[in-house]
């Protein structure tokens, strides 16, 4: 099973390629809705950012734009919080590949922001790195609520530069081109990739089959 790594820097259009490889027929584990799963009501790190943050707990829920200001310029308060979801992410992404393999998936996506930041790459097979030029970027982002032009400048610079990112990408997807280029870069590389052989599923090297036995 061929893993691909689907990222890009924020306003770079990673939810519409996403979107285009579900369209041709793949699953794809959103590493961001995972995070917004756990900390719903119910979630398996309610309790656990709770604790941690207390004021962020509303309604059995944690509320994420709270905890949002107050980690994203706290790099200990950061910390403390990567500690509890990325363990909980990582196992809902290895169920993910679990449940894809049984169903002899031969591609999946993992859609992470940011991937090469926390050194996903590792586990894919290939990357996928979307991007666009900065006056679209910027123009995306700043239409989004609350967003203003400080803010984005103080998340572009906990990301990697775009220009890296296109760099150590095995594939990019271009979308400031329009959607029919996105979907038409999308089903190319997946027409390339199809007939590779994945490194990275299972995550255990099998056992060499004894010599004289079948």
């Amino acid at each position: 099973m061929i893993i691909l790594g689907l990222t890009g820097s924020i306003g770079m259009g990673k939810t519409t390629a996403a979107q285009n490889f579900r369209r041709l027929g793949i699953r794809v584990h959103d590493a961001d809705a995972a995070v917004h799963r756990v900390m719903a009501k119910g979630g398996a790190a309610v309790a656990a950012v709770a604790e941690a943050f207390p004021i962020t707990l509303e309604a059995g829920a944690i509320d994420r734009r709270r905890l949002g200001a107050m980690v994203f310029d706290n790099d200990l308060e950061l910390k403390r919080l990567e500690k509890i979801l990325h363990p909980l992410v990582a196992a809902s992404r290895d169920a993910f590949l679990g449940a894809a393999a049984r169903a002899q998936q031969s591609v999946v996506v993992l859609d992470v922001p940011l991937l090469f930041e926390t050194g996903g790459e590792a586990r894919c097979d290939a990357v996928c790195v979307v991007s666009a030029p900065a006056f679209i970027q910027r123009r995306r982002v700043l239409m989004r609520p609350g967003m203003t032009e400080e803010k984005l400048d103080a998340i572009l610079a906990r990301q990697m530069p775009d220009t890296e990112k296109c760099r150590r990408a095995d594939f990019v997807i271009p979308t400031g081109l329009g959607r029919v280029e996105n979907f038409r870069t999308v089903a190319t590389i997946l027409e390339t990739v199809r007939h590779w052989q994945g490194r990275h599923w299972p995550p255990f090297p099998r056992r060499p089959r004894t010599r004289g036995k079948h």
